[in-house]
């Protein structure tokens, strides 16, 4: 799988699996998880990249619901877009302590903000997003994906993509774009200090759970094709890219010496089976 792990290697933010599994996440208020009871818990991170370790489908997320749960305890308040290569999407939504899934009929616009689903939606029928800035760019992204299916459009669908993520961007709040081309198994992106647009084809990598990581700082200088700028990863590359953005996030967040060094030696700890 390919994910982008801005708190170290098996924390991801999001990503996509060999199988073509895209997870990525959102920050919602509104959001509790489930309380203790006799699921084992992980973290919100933890949670994708379990995800992206053993399922190839929408359906198959939702069902682990019954098998695991997330912490009580996490303090980052999330919800999930999920999507898998047999076109299907669900929003995944923890609140008031249960899952809450939009799926099928139930997901009028796969798209997700920083409002809930339900919230989003009815914004958008209601043609109105009352100023807050979540709903306005949620209902705008609907807006752009109907123009899409209902006209014909000359760009390619990436282009078109990156289009939509621009006219919603956050400023200097959103630091990258990430584009997934699901059948074609491939990722391109870019950051807010490096325009260009990368490509990461997942037919250059080989992703036996025995082989060698591969890693790259993805807010540099490049573009194109960056496949053969990856190189193997290590504790050393780990603890770097923590500390990194543990400092960079000192304004909004504050990770503990303690939980720094957790957080860049847990990867070490994961073996293959």
């Amino acid at each position: 799988m390919v994910k982008n792990n801005q708190y170290g290697k098996e924390f991801p933010t999001g990503g996509m699996n060999e199988k073509g599994l895209v997870v990525e996440l959102m920050w919602l208020d509104e959001t509790k998880y489930p309380a203790a009871d006799n699921r084992p818990a992980i973290g919100v991170l933890q949670w994708i990249q379990y995800q992206l370790d053993n399922w190839t489908t929408t359906e198959e997320v939702i069902a682990t619901d019954k098998e695991l749960r997330i912490s009580l305890t996490s303090s980052t308040p999330l919800h999930y877009l999920v999507a898998d290569a047999n076109g299907k999407v669900a929003t995944i939504e923890f609140l008031n302590g249960k899952m809450v899934v939009h799926k099928g009929s139930d997901l009028s616009f796969p798209v997700l903000t920083n409002n809930t689903y339900d919230e989003s939606v009815k914004s958008v029928k209601n043609s109105s997003s009352n100023g807050n800035n979540s709903l306005e760019r949620f209902g705008q992204t609907c807006k752009m994906i109907q123009q899409l299916n209902t006209n014909n459009t000359a760009k390619q669908l990436a282009d078109y993509a990156f289009n939509i993520l621009e006219d919603v961007a956050q400023g200097d709040f959103t630091k990258w774009s990430i584009v997934y081309d699901i059948t074609n198994k491939t990722i391109q992106f870019k950051t807010n200090r490096f325009k260009q647009i990368k490509t990461i084809s997942f037919s250059d990598f080989d992703f036996n759970c025995s082989a060698t990581a591969k890693v790259w700082d993805m807010n540099q200088k490049a573009s194109g094709s960056v496949n053969n700028l990856f190189q193997n990863f290590n504790n050393d590359i780990n603890k770097r890219i923590v500390e990194t953005a543990a400092k960079e996030s000192e304004s909004n967040v504050s990770i503990s010496q303690k939980n720094i060094e957790a957080l860049w030696q847990y990867a070490s700890k994961i073996k293959c089976q």
